[in-house]
């Protein structure tokens, strides 16, 4: 009977999302965020003169700045490649910023970033919310979503969908979560 109970908790065991499992911090080393989509809510605003808006939320942005006290390294990993992003990532104070990571590039640019940092790709954490995130919210230890993310996201296995949407502070949401471990 202890066998079949045994079989049992592993069976249970294996269907946890592991990224909700608690581990300490130190197991992140790195945490890399998308934008559009994470960081905002994915909308484009534009002035009448064709000048670009983004709305950040101050909440993701607080979260981004406490996990860096905690010793653990920040930055942003997108497709585009816009003077907002750097603009943002320069206000915060921000480790790493690669944008224009287009094709795979996201899960290349974090590789470098790995190998710069002498860490493997299971110490990154990554939040991301649609198809060009994929192969990286795959291949880190620790991948996240927001609530509004696209299906297919939301379909990695181990991946943490989180209750806030995109541009909602989304990104604090996990981050509090990481840091109450």
């Amino acid at each position: 009977m202890s066998e079949i109970i045994m079989e049992e908790d592993l069976i249970r065991k294996s269907d946890i999302n592991a990224s909700a499992v608690p581990r300490p911090v130190e197991d992140i080393r790195l945490l890399l965020t998308d934008v559009d989509g994470t960081l905002t809510d994915g909308g484009m605003y534009y002035g009448s003169d064709g000048t670009e808006f983004k709305k950040f939320n101050t909440r993701d942005g607080m979260g981004l700045q406490m996990l860096q006290r905690a010793g653990v390294k920040v930055g942003i990993v997108t497709s585009e490649n816009i003077a907002i992003n750097e603009n943002r990532a320069r206000k915060l104070g921000l480790d790493y910023l690669k944008q224009g990571a287009r094709d795979g590039g996201k899960l290349a640019a974090t590789r470098e970033i790995c190998e710069e940092m002498g860490i493997s790709m299971q110490q990154v954490a990554y939040i991301g919310d649609d198809v060009n995130c994929y192969d990286l919210l795959a291949a880190v230890g620790w991948a996240a979503c927001p609530a509004d993310a696209c299906d297919k996201v939301k379909t990695i296995p181990r991946i943490l969908v989180l209750k806030r949407r995109g541009g909602d502070a989304c990104v604090r949401e996990w981050i509090d979560m990481i840091l109450a471990r």
